[in-house]
């Protein structure tokens, strides 16, 4: 389980994301295009071209969550 106190930062990527990516997709755009760390134990939070579409990418130390 994720407990919300201890995820820290929160990255919103701003813009729309092709959410069909999965895990090693995103991870990549995350260290290529904003040249960040997808293992940094931070949320990454990508925003669909719908309103009501988003994935979320934590990588909790032993795997990566993707919601």
């Amino acid at each position: 389980m994720i407990k919300l106190s201890d995820l820290g930062q929160v990255y919103i990527v701003c813009g729309k994301t092709d959410l069909r990516k999965g895990i090693d997709g995103l991870a990549t755009l995350v260290k290529e295009q904003f040249e960040l760390d997808p293992f940094s134990g931070k949320v990454f939070l990508f925003c669909g071209g719908s309103k009501d579409r988003f994935k979320a990418l934590y990588w909790d130390g032993q795997g990566f969550w993707l919601l």
